[in-house]
């Protein structure tokens, strides 16, 4: 399992902040990372709406589950 824990500044709509975590640039990098290994399962966890100004958290992490559907659809295509 990896944890992607960004920081407040790109994902203020969260439950547990994390100083020093990841920018969301960075996020997408690690994701993209991953399209050579055989994920069978994602979870997007800790977006709270309550806490969300703009959408912000949530679009970073729809972004994502995005790249990540990427990746799949890319596998399937080869």
């Amino acid at each position: 399992m990896i944890s992607t824990a960004w920081i407040l500044l790109f994902a203020p709509g969260t439950g547990t902040p994390v100083i020093g975590g990841l920018t969301s640039d960075r996020a997408i990098k690690l994701v993209r990372g991953l399209k050579d290994l055989n994920i069978v399962g994602m979870d997007v966890v800790e977006v709270a709406p309550a806490y969300d100004q703009s959408e912000i958290t949530a679009l970073a992490a729809a972004t994502l589950a995005l790249e990540m559907l990427y990746i799949q659809a890319a596998k399937k295509g080869e």
